[in-house]
């Protein structure tokens, strides 16, 4: 039995996984995994199950919590492992093999001892980083652990992260390096290493114009976000392109990781461990399944189509107040859509286009926690108040809530005339607009021209229009679904050597397998899908599974006159209630016709096809 840390909390026994689900004995279990082989302190322990507010019965409530921790252990046949009570606390015992966190810690010295063979290093520090699994302690839900905890975490994997690009760059495989580094410049606009070996490899890809333009991107964020300049090294290295130098394997000299320090004893939070690169505190903005919260809002790398949303939304929410208005506005705009259909993408593009308008600040800020579950509206108001606050002091501000639950999450933040809401949600919210008013955009899949265009900025046009007949297969096989087309362009990024031709086959032998990122495992169309159906009340799930696998004239997309009928006729298939029907696509996994009232996109009903044949097998073996 193998516990995972690096992602949700999770028991592995071989290929099968239990991600456990939120309990307070389940946050016991991650404080003493955090520091395993350690004693770990009652008075840690309760702050982390309870918060600073703890109950006048903490210390007998811990007890019986680690009584119910044993009993989980009973329950999932863990074996050879076991909590001891020591003198002042609570031990657990693990090492690399039974702890992920251990593992990832004992490859990372492994590869440090490996500084002077650049490949097996490299080939070391990605079996490393293999062990991340999403998001950190998503189903763990205390507030100490995460702000304690999960910050450490996060920066040994950065460190690791930088060094695998150092390495790459090292080695010439510039390519192989820009998917990486795309990801972590938009997540981490504040890192400068991110950013010099962005534009380093870009630049040694030849593509000189998009890396100055990246630097001119970053020096703006810097300056309009941040009010700093550029690092002395960014400033260097724009230098080095305008002149046209030979940049080489510079990124190669570059110290290897440092191993992370053993943690300190868990009676009081340790302090961080210091940054390697020069960071800007502040300026990071969570993974989409990371901790929420709020932050600056993001540039989107390569965005395209969804041009007319883009200008309406961009003129509604800079428009002029209405005659007799006294400077009240109806400034919320809805943007709504099925999930990976590009609905952050697209508020956080058009808060960029309308920043100028919005001197009081643009604040993105994440409505749901990592485990899907929705963010309180008291907790996101004061959250913004503290974000905004004095420094709005009447200036007109936009606010880009994203991903939200329900409209009681919206209500209470749309009372300040001066603020401008923008809303992403998968659900319609009608009601939230019927009480507000605003304007809705429902997103649905790019038209063809705009999934062309998407794969002429994210590959490059050399390498799209040599062969544009099989781009424009690879779109269809995508569905023209922009979370899918994404994906397909970060593979084919990391192989620069695969003709589109051969890649079309490639990904039509199994779209849902290979539209997948191997080492992040989160950025896949099946994932995407799963964590919906996760989300959705279980009887909708239900439904939506057999509505996938099933016959088309479930949503009306055939006669049934022309459809095969069981012996008793449709008493096979049963028609879905409408009110089932009009539910799911609310929640923007249906789509509105032709043919028929609704139908479901190819994708998805692959997805929920290949689930119910693997439930299938499952029942069949027991």
């Amino acid at each position: 039995m193998r516990f995972q840390l690096l992602g949700p909390l999770a028991l592995a026994d071989g290929p099968d996984v239990v991600v456990l689900q939120p309990s307070k004995p389940v946050i016991l279990l991650a404080a003493l995994l955090l520091h395993a082989n350690s004693t770990v302190s009652a008075d840690y322990l309760q702050r982390a199950v309870w918060g600073e507010d703890q109950p006048a019965t903490a210390r007998a409530a811990l007890q019986t919590c680690v009584l119910r921790l044993r009993r989980l252990f009973t329950k999932h046949g863990v074996t050879g492992t076991s909590i001891e009570a020591v003198p002042g606390g609570y031990r657990i015992t693990a090492g690399p093999p039974t702890l992920d966190l251990l593992g990832f810690r004992d490859q990372v010295r492994r590869a440090t001892a490996l500084a002077g063979d650049p490949e097996a290093e490299l080939y070391t520090l990605k079996d490393a980083l293999s062990l991340w699994q999403g998001s950190l302690l998503a189903n763990v839900r205390s507030d100490v652990l995460h702000r304690d905890e999960v910050p450490r975490l996060s920066e040994e994997r950065l460190r690791a992260v930088e060094r695998v690009c150092d390495l790459l760059l090292g080695l010439g495989r510039c390519g192989e390096a820009l998917v990486d580094l795309w990801t972590a410049t938009r997540v981490y606009p504040g890192h400068e290493r991110f950013h010099e070996q962005l534009i380093e490899a870009l630049y040694r890809t030849g593509r000189q114009s998009q890396a100055l333009a990246e630097y001119r991107r970053v020096k703006g964020f810097l300056l309009d976000e941040l009010g700093v300049d550029p690092s002395p090294s960014l400033r260097q290295l724009e230098l080095s392109i305008l002149r046209g130098e030979d940049l080489g394997a510079g990124g190669a000299a570059r110290g290897a990781v440092e191993p992370a320090p053993a943690p300190a004893p868990a009676s009081t939070p340790a302090p961080a461990p210091r940054a390697t690169s020069r960071v800007i505190q502040g300026a990071a903005v969570p993974l989409p399944a990371a901790a929420p919260g709020a932050g600056p809002v993001p540039v989107v790398p390569h965005f395209t189509g969804r041009e007319a949303e883009a200008a309406a939304m961009a003129a509604r929410l800079t428009a002029p107040p209405p005659p007799g208005a006294d400077g009240q506005r109806p400034l919320t705009v809805l943007v709504s859509g099925a999930p990976g259909i590009g609905k952050s993408a697209l508020a956080q593009h058009v808060a960029h286009l309308v920043r100028d308008s919005f001197p009081g600040g643009r604040l993105l800020v994440r409505m749901t926690r990592a485990d899907g579950h929705p963010r309180t509206a008291d907790e996101v108001a004061a959250e913004v108040e503290a974000a905004l606050g004095p420094a709005r002091a009447g200036e007109r501000a936009l606010l880009v809530l994203d991903d939200v639950v329900d409209a009681d999450q919206v209500r209470p933040l749309l009372t300040p005339p001066e603020l401008a809401v923008v809303v992403t949600s998968r659900m319609g919210l009608g009601g939230l607009i019927a009480t507000h008013g605003g304007w809705v955009h429902r997103l649905t899949a790019f038209t063809e021209a705009e999934s062309y265009a998407l794969l002429l900025a994210a590959l490059g046009t050399e390498r799209v229009e040599a062969e544009p007949r099989a781009a424009r297969r690879l779109t269809a096989l995508c569905g023209h679904f922009p979370a899918a087309l994404r994906i397909l362009t970060a593979r084919l990024l990391t192989r620069p050597g695969l003709r589109l031709g051969d890649a079309v086959d490639w990904l039509g032998d199994d779209p849902l397998a290979r539209l997948t990122l191997t080492d992040s495992p989160d950025h896949s169309v099946s994932g995407l899908f799963d964590r919906a159906l996760d989300r959705l009340d279980p009887r909708l799930s239900e439904a939506l599974l057999r509505i996938g696998a099933g016959p088309p004239e479930l949503l009306g997309e055939a006669d049934v006159a022309d459809g095969p009928e069981g012996p008793e006729g449709r008493k096979d298939h049963p028609p879905v209630p409408e009110d089932v029907l009009e539910q799911l696509a609310d929640a923007g996994l249906l789509e509105d016709g032709p043919p028929g009232p609704y139908r479901i996109h190819d994708l998805l009903r692959a997805h929920l096809r290949r689930t119910v044949r693997i439930r299938n097998r499952r029942t069949e073996k027991v």
